[in-house]
């Protein structure tokens, strides 16, 4: 059987977009829904991986508000797809934006972003979450 992998690279891709559009307007189950049971989740603000959909919901339902996202721009998006075609690894940097006091968009977090996908039953499922912010550091580190 063949895998048309860039097939799968647009519908993971589109299928992440969707679950951003809907963080970005006040929803943030697209995400959390798409967590499999035994998801791991990176981010800056926690000091160790969390393990479990469980924990990464409640994680995420203890700091989520809605910032009124209103633009988001995916850069660079990549997509790695296995041979078998049942997992997927994407990685992107996004750039959020929100309205400033004036109503002009400005720059609200930069992110490095990567997504392990797994296809379960017919349904791409999040195994793996990484948020990491952009640029943290000016000087250039091997550790």
């Amino acid at each position: 059987m063949s895998v048309d992998k860039e097939e799968i690279s647009r519908t993971v891709l589109e299928l992440d977009k969707e679950f951003n559009r809907r963080w970005s307007n006040g929803d943030n189950r697209g995400y959390l829904d798409a967590y499999t049971d035994d998801a791991t989740y990176f981010e800056p603000a926690v000091k160790e991986m969390i393990v479990g959909k469980d924990k990464i919901i409640a994680w995420i339902d203890s700091i989520y508000f809605n910032e009124h996202i209103v633009r988001n721009e995916y850069l660079n998006p990549q997509v790695h797809v296995n041979g078998s075609g049942d997992f997927a690894l994407m990685a992107y940097n996004l750039n959020t934006y929100v309205l400033d006091e004036k109503g002009q968009e400005q720059l609200n977090c930069a992110w490095n972003t990567s997504h392990g996908y797994q296809l379960i039953d017919g349904q791409w499922r999040i195994v793996h979450s990484n948020w990491a912010l952009t640029q943290t550091t000016t000087e250039e580190t091997t550790s």
